[in-house]
Formats: C-alpha cells, sequence, structure tokens
C-alpha cells in the first residue's frame, strides 16, 4: 500500500494528465476530400473536402512563344480532416506542390483532377495554403466546346481566357464550381509592350528589365468561372463612376470602334441600378476584343466582349453583375437565375427607349404559338447540355410574363430583394421561388410551375396575365 504523500503524488499526476486531456485536440479521422463539388450536371467538377477563401495567382506568359509559367497560392479552410485532396487543374505540367510551406506529394487523375497529398493532414477548421507551380502551353489544352473557350491566343498575337462552366482550370489550380467563391488576385509579368487586364481594381503596374508587372485584386467573392485575364496591345480608358467606382475599359487593335458604346457604360449601370439596386461590384468596365467568338461573357467587373457586341450585349453582360455574378447559382440547372434576368434587362432598356414590351411580348407569342420546339424547353432542371437554350428567348418572356402577373410594385420589390438578399453569396431556384410568392403575398407555385418547368405553352391565364390579357 503506497504511502500518504506517495499517493498525493500519484492523484496530483493524475489530476494533472486529466487537466491536459481536456485541453487536447480530438482525435482526426483523415479522409479524402471529394473529387467533386455536388452539381449533378458536372459531377467532376469542383472538390470536397475544403472551401477556398482566396487564390493569390502569379502568371509569366510569353506571347511570342504561348509559354506559360504559373505559381499559384491557395487559402482554403478544411471541412473535414483531409488525408488528399484535389484542385481542378487542365492540362499543364505541375513541377511542385506545397502544403503550409511543407513538400506535398501530389499526382493528375482523370481529366482534370491535381490530387495533392500533404505531409500531414489537415484538420477540420483549420485553413492551410497550397502553393502550385506549373507551366505549358494552356492553348494547347483541349476542351469541350460550345461556350468553353479555353486560353485562346488573340489577333493582335496576345491572349486572352473566357468559358463557361470551365474556364479557370486553364491556367491556375482552382476548386471549379460556383458553390466556392472566393477572393481573387492576379500578378502577371508580361513583355513591356503588353499590357494586362484582369478582376477588380489595379493594384499596380511596374516595368523593370523588359518585363511589366501588373497586380490585379477582387476583393469581393468571385466564381471561378467569371475570373479572367486578357493580355494585348490595348488602348486603356480609365473613367470614374459618380460614387468614386474605377472604370477600366480595354480595346484591343481593331476593336476602338466599340470605344462609343463603352463610353455609355456609366449610364447603362446608372439604369441597372435603378431597376435592381446599388451597382454590387468593386470596379467596373470591359474587354473588347477583335475576335469573331460566339459569345461575350460577363467576367466579373470587367465583362469579355466579342467583335460583334453591341449596346444590347453590354446591357445584358452588365445585367449580369447582378444577376450571376454577384448572386451566383448553386447549380447549373438554375441557369435562369443568371441568363433570364440578364436577357429581360435588355427589354427593360428597349423599353426605357420606347418600345412597347407587350406588343413585343404578344407578337413573340403568336409567332412561337405552334411550335412544339420552342415550348418543349424547360427553364430550370432542362438538363445537362441543354442549359443555354431556352433561356434568352422563351426565358425573356417568362420573366415579362411574371412580371405582368405580380403587378409593377411587386416585381420591383422582387428584383430589389433578391439581389440584396443573396449580395455576394449563392442562391438556387427554390430560394427564387419562394421569394416569389412572399412578395406576391399568394401561392404562385403553379405559375411559375407552367412558365419554368413546364414542356407545353403555359394555360391561358398563365400566358395572358394582368395587361397582357386579349
Amino acid at each position: 500500500m503506497p504511502s500518504r504523500r506517495t499517493a498525493a503524488l500519484i492523484l496530483t499526476g493524475v489530476l494533472a494528465l486529466s487537466g491536459c486531456s481536456t485541453d487536447d485536440p480530438p482525435p482526426m479521422h483523415p479522409a479524402p476530400g471529394a473529387i467533386g463539388g455536388g452539381d449533378p450536371y458536372y459531377p467532376d467538377d469542383g472538390n470536397g473536402g475544403y472551401d477556398a477563401l482566396d487564390y493569390q495567382v502569379g502568371v509569366g506568359y510569353d506571347p511570342a512563344s504561348g509559354h506559360l509559367d504559373g505559381d499559384t497560392t491557395v487559402t482554403a479552410k478544411a471541412t473535414q480532416d483531409l488525408s488528399r485532396f484535389d484542385f481542378d487543374l487542365r492540362g499543364l505540367d505541375v513541377a511542385s506542390v506545397e502544403v503550409d510551406g511543407k513538400p506535398a506529394k501530389f499526382s493528375r487523375e482523370k481529366e482534370h483532377e491535381l490530387v495533392v497529398t500533404p505531409a500531414e493532414p489537415v484538420r477540420s477548421g483549420s485553413a492551410f495554403r497550397t502553393r502550385v507551380r506549373y507551366s505549358g502551353d494552356p492553348e494547347k489544352t483541349a476542351h469541350s466546346g460550345g461556350s468553353e473557350n479555353g486560353w485562346s491566343r488573340s489577333a493582335d498575337g496576345g491572349a486572352y481566357q473566357v468559358g463557361e462552366p470551365h474556364s479557370a482550370s486553364f491556367w491556375y489550380p482552382v476548386n471549379e464550381t460556383p458553390r466556392d467563391k472566393a477572393t481573387f488576385t492576379v500578378t502577371a509579368h508580361v513583355p513591356a509592350a503588353w499590357t494586362v487586364v484582369s478582376n477588380g481594381r489595379q493594384q499596380g503596374s511596374t516595368t523593370k528589365d523588359g518585363k511589366t508587372t501588373t497586380t490585379w485584386q477582387e476583393s469581393d467573392p468571385v466564381a471561378s468561372y467569371l475570373t479572367m485575364i486578357a493580355i494585348g496591345k490595348f488602348t486603356v480608358q480609365r473613367a470614374t463612376l459618380p460614387d468614386g467606382t474605377p472604370v477600366v475599359s480595354a480595346y484591343a487593335p481593331g476593336a476602338e470602334a466599340h470605344e462609343a458604346t463603352g463610353d455609355r457604360l456609366p449610364e447603362i449601370l446608372s439604369f441597372l441600378e435603378s431597376k435592381f439596386g446599388p451597382y454590387p461590384q468593386s470596379a467596373a468596365g470591359g474587354v473588347y476584343l477583335d475576335e469573331d467568338i460566339h459569345f461575350s461573357l460577363e467576367t466579373q467587373t470587367r465583362p469579355t466582349y466579342a467583335k460583334w457586341a453591341e449596346m444590347p450585349t453590354l446591357v445584358h453582360e452588365n445585367a449580369h453583375q447582378w444577376f450571376g455574378d454577384s448572386v451566383s447559382l448553386d447549380s447549373w440547372s438554375d441557369i435562369c437565375l443568371n441568363e433570364c434576368f440578364a436577357s429581360y434587362a435588355q427589354w427593360l432598356w428597349s423599353e426605357r427607349e420606347g418600345h412597347d414590351l407587350d406588343e413585343q411580348y404578344r407578337t413573340a407569342v403568336e409567332i412561337t404559338k405552334a411550335s412544339t420546339d420552342f415550348w418543349g424547353r424547360k427553364l430550370v432542371g432542362m438538363g445537362v447540355g441543354h442549359e443555354f437554350e431556352a433561356v434568352y428567348d422563351k426565358g425573356i418572356l417568362a420573366v415579362h410574363a411574371l412580371r405582368r402577373e405580380l403587378g409593377e410594385a411587386a416585381f420591383s420589390k422582387l428584383l430589389h430583394e433578391w439581389t440584396t438578399e443573396h449580395r455576394h453569396g449563392n442562391a438556387n431556384w427554390a430560394d427564387f421561388e419562394k421569394l416569389v410568392s412572399q412578395v406576391a403575398g399568394r401561392d404562385l407555385s403553379g405559375f411559375l410551375t407552367d412558365w419554368f418547368h413546364g414542356t407545353k405553352l403555359p394555360a391561358d391565364a398563365d400566358l395572358y396575365p394582368g395587361s397582357l390579357r386579349p
């Protein structure tokens, strides 16, 4: 039997150990993060196990050879104990990966998975930094077609990058899903004769030893497909909005004729503010290319325009700064939240110029009434590969019918509350339908199903609501 003194020492030691154990972190149960972000249309896009917080993208690009050197650091927060995790990166060759300053193992899987295994597991809830060094010719990376140009060479010998739903993974490692928005900074090194334009506000530009280094920063969360870079021999115009927001517009050689249209951007944004609420972005402007691509894109703060872009296109892409950029979709099946409303903004602009929208609507309905192809396309849950079809024409009619169903005051309230409630976040179609009925003060699920989920001509009561009634 131990002495009293020995027993006391034993008891003290037990209490000390007991006290230490309460401060120890819980045991880890590391597992790989999911290889997809959860979107049923694009199950391999994005990744699980972490939330991206910030991208610091460094690139050096040589227009003569098309070679790119990349050095990107991603700051993220683990949402589980991670034994490994993935980024999306297409085509480029990875030289090294570090996690919190320590070398990490890495491999490439499937079409675009960069699999990272850190030296030590990452604890759930902790922030960690991953640095990836890589290089290659991004123009040679295969892409899926459609609204996905990948990295492209421009007519002046420079380059630009636009695409939807895939874009960022062509030039930096990324969690490529709109569900995981993050802040974004790019620092680009190019020969002195070239200019680099990207998202947000320019933080500085210096030229030394024949190289120009330029930094752009987007301080608001941005979906990765809305990040951009353009390298060219641009004419750059700078201005400010009345509230001091900087406006930077870059015109490629051959696109200078668009300057007169670009100069009207403050007027456009002022009009859109009257419809949607305060401009939600940190900067404004545009990149006007002399490229005959088949789409322009609402890259955040600075849309990228094809050579054919005119005033309606500027209205459309800048309406996206509210619908799609600030309020981003949760799944690609909800693309109507972006495109239906940006497309309807063109009608609102047309109304501003004196056009009778009810007459335009009735004419469009009469022309398409017998077309099962036109009315057979869903606006929500349309199916993979069909996202960018009905939203540009049937979507306009649906939004105008919704406006007449709600009445002017309630429709205006709907647009303002939607853009305010979900500012710089994500939302889905169910959220929108809930707000519609809330603003209407009655259940509009039948109307919304008829128009947005239906595959036939809506019933007359839904087809001709309010002032549209014959």
